[in-house]
């Protein structure tokens, strides 16, 4: 009987450390998708995220440097500008960890695609690769060391069923992840926590945001305050223990936007505890 109680307790306490050990806080770190603030600049962005608290961005590659300077984040900018980049994002703090949404046409582009990525010390490439390219941008990764995370955009698109990307995902190696956007699953009237559950042990990375009704036509609104079940996509996110970015991808406008993201951040810090 003795022997019974001890084990039952050790029992507990592991089972107890694990529950405990199956996701942390810093396990999900949040960051944005530097879209959220197409109608700012880099470095105005980079300002904003600095009193959000946000420490990573996702840089897409249209967006202006800064005020004096109008070239845009596309992966082909100059030795000068990209260094100007990682000079604005040391002063406010800011790691770039994923660059995208971009699926690059030709070969010969994403081997530039790829270079940028590693001068910048970028971890993950965002994109909708086309099909049969999918084993190339796979050896490319290999060859770079940067992980490519497959993104989904609503119904019709390439990769809006998460079949699809599943299927695509059959023999490539790890590098090859997913990048799942909750909100575009929601807008396509899928179920968001069957979807991660279907891409369980690939999932990579999430974009975040909220909507108002399952359509194509939805419009974006504060976490928390649209239709998504989000106690449902953080239990299956912590069911299969879940590490990566939660990158809030919000559009508003220019002027209500940091009212917003402000909403988002405690959102995510309140419920991912």
């Amino acid at each position: 009987m003795k022997n019974y109680i001890v084990n039952s307790i050790l029992l507990f306490i592991t089972s107890i450390t694990i529950l405990s050990a199956q996701v942390k806080p810093q396990d999900w770190e949040i960051a944005a998708q530097a879209y959220s603030f197409k109608d700012f600049t880099l470095e105005e962005t980079l300002e904003n995220l600095e009193l959000l608290d946000i420490k990573f961005i996702e840089m897409y590659r249209k967006q202006q440097i800064s005020s004096t300077d109008k070239t845009f984040t596309n992966f082909d900018m100059s030795k000068e500008k990209s260094d100007k980049v990682q000079m604005l994002l040391k002063k406010h703090g800011i790691k770039l960890s994923s660059y995208g949404v971009i699926s690059p046409k030709k070969k010969n582009d994403w081997e530039v695609l790829f270079k940028f990525a590693k001068k910048m010390g970028i971890e993950t490439i965002v994109s909708e690769p086309i099909f049969d390219q999918v084993p190339m941008v796979d050896e490319l990764c290999k060859k770079y060391d940067i992980k490519l995370a497959i993104h989904n955009h609503a119904t019709p698109t390439k990769y809006w069923d998460p079949a699809t990307v599943k299927s695509v995902l059959k023999g490539r190696s790890n590098y090859i992840r997913v990048c799942a956007d909750i909100g575009h699953w929601k807008r396509s009237g899928l179920d968001v926590a069957k979807s991660l559950k279907m891409l369980k042990g690939h999932i990579h990375e999430l974009h975040l945001k909220d909507v108002d009704k399952p359509s194509t036509d939805a419009t974006i609104v504060p976490l928390g305050t649209g239709i998504i079940k989000w106690n449902k996509v953080f239990k299956e996110l912590k069911r299969q223990h879940f590490k990566g970015k939660m990158v809030i991808e919000h559009t508003a406008k220019k002027e209500v936007l940091m009212d917003d993201m402000k909403l988002n951040v405690e959102f995510l810090k309140t419920n991912i505890k």
